[in-house]
């Protein structure tokens, strides 16, 4: 994409943790803010976006690190630098 331009590309795995004061904190900021889950959310009716919030505690409950009712979630992201002419 960069073609001859790029000079060099770095790439390195990094971590960061999600926190939030409560699994429900998360999702509900994620429902009100963030443009794929609140398109998700929209695309559901009721039953189906209790589901969704159910399914997402869930899997919260699964990754949380917290053992104080807050939420603590590592997730792993890919940087990349690319430096140009």
């Amino acid at each position: 994409m960069f073609g001859a331009a790029a000079i060099s590309v770095k790439c390195e795995s990094r971590s960061f943790a999600f926190r939030y004061r409560s699994p429900e904190h998360f999702v509900e900021v994620f429902r009100t803010y963030y443009g794929p889950t609140l398109k998700a959310f929209a695309a559901l009716d009721e039953a189906n976006q209790q589901g969704l919030r159910k399914d997402l505690l869930a899997l919260i409950g699964r990754m949380n690190r917290a053992e104080d009712g807050t939420m603590v979630v590592p997730s792993e992201y890919l940087e990349v630098v690319i430096t140009k002419r």
